[in-house]
């Protein structure tokens, strides 16, 4: 995702996939030279065009939605729904209750799977990531401590949550986010 995307940005990026059919992301993919992000800022641009409330009623009617992308689980796109969510909702400083379930199950998606482009590379070696707010933990080496929001924030490169966590580890965290 782009730092500097808007709110309707992020919709028109979460819209992409329930719009967008597979031969057009292909063509995207083609004219990006093969670059999955390149392509996927594109689609989202270009989504972001429609009117704002055209956007939330396509996330509105397509809630139920099994889509996954090509080679994941489920997990993926529930991934993308919260941080993208927590993208939109974090700097307005508007609060959900995710349930737990959720919650854990993002977390672990995003520090024991290959997510290439939602972890930044190397990001998390060496340290451990324990939730305050929820039952789950994961990695070993200096802890980074914080909400689930805040950590699941901070594995994919926010650096907007740095502030909301502790432990001997976020510095390193920090440097390596910089």
């Amino acid at each position: 995702m782009c730092s500097e995307w808007s709110v309707r940005d992020v919709v028109a990026h979460l819209v992409v996939p329930l719009e967008v059919g597979i031969p057009k992301f292909a063509l995207a993919m083609l004219a990006c030279r093969g670059n999955f992000d390149r392509a996927n800022v594109r689609l989202a641009r270009e989504q972001a065009r429609r009117p704002f409330t055209e956007l939330i009623e396509v996330l509105r009617h397509k809630a139920d939605s099994r889509f996954t992308p090509p080679g994941m689980g489920p997990e993926a796109p529930l991934t993308d729904l919260l941080v993208h969510g927590l993208d939109i909702r974090w700097p307005l400083g508007l609060s959900r209750d995710v349930p737990e379930e959720r919650s854990r199950t993002v977390l672990t998606f995003l520090t024991a799977s290959s997510v290439g482009g939602l972890v930044p590379k190397g990001a998390l070696d060496g340290l451990r990531f324990e939730a305050d707010d929820v039952a789950w933990a994961s990695g070993s080496g200096p802890a980074v401590r914080g909400s689930a929001e805040a950590l699941s924030l901070a594995v994919t490169g926010r650096t907007a949550a740095l502030g909301h966590l502790s432990g001997d580890g976020v510095p390193t965290l920090r440097s390596r986010l910089a």
